[in-house]
């Protein structure tokens, strides 16, 4: 089985995440957030990963540490589950609309980071979460699983559409580059033979 437990533990965050790739779509998630545990839904279930996610951050000062954070442990909880990533499909793209949001998502699980983050967010809040929060999620996330995503908005107008549609992009995306090929379930998808 594809799962990972991971523990993060710093003066700003303490994180215990869980995540089993080959899922159904189940979560239980605490981030300190509402908004944000709304997203995290809505990635583990369009993902159909299961994720359990308990964070305790300073969220008196804001959401920054907190959002980031979980970008890390999730990335790093990927990662090791995915080990040496033998018959994965490694690429993954979705193209999602979210009512009058488009949303274009395309992910590549070769262990190089990299991020294009090709959004216009309407507003600087959606309730009490700073919207440019999203970027740094991709970002940690991005960074610690060595994925290279590209995220881009073709239409939009509000806010929450918006960075729901991401979310659910990111998820279906993921989905598909973490499937296994079974046909070539015992190689490696790169010419390197190595990712």
């Amino acid at each position: 089985m594809r799962r990972k437990k991971i523990v993060r533990d710093t003066k700003e965050t303490q994180i215990i995440l869980a995540l089993e790739v080959d899922g159904t779509g189940a979560y239980e998630i605490d981030t300190g957030c509402g908004f944000f545990n709304h997203m995290m839904e809505l990635f583990t279930r369009h993902g159909r990963f299961d994720i359990a996610i308990d964070c305790k951050g300073d969220t008196d000062v804001d959401y920054h540490h907190t959002v980031e954070d979980i970008g890390i442990a999730l990335g790093r909880a990927f990662r090791e589950a995915l080990g040496d990533k033998k018959g994965i499909y490694r690429y993954g793209s979705m193209l999602l609309p979210m009512d009058e949001a488009l949303i274009l998502c395309a992910v590549d699980i070769g262990g190089r980071s990299s991020v294009n983050f090709d959004v216009e967010i309407p507003t600087q809040k959606v309730g009490d979460f700073d919207t440019e929060l999203v970027k740094e999620f991709v970002l940690a996330l991005a960074r610690e699983m060595g994925l290279t995503v590209h995220i881009r908005m073709l239409a939009g107008e509000n806010t929450h559409h918006i960075i729901e549609g991401i979310f659910k992009a990111l998820g279906r995306a993921l989905r598909q580059a973490c499937a296994i090929e079974e046909e070539y379930a015992d190689e490696i998808p790169s010419t390197k033979g190595v990712l």
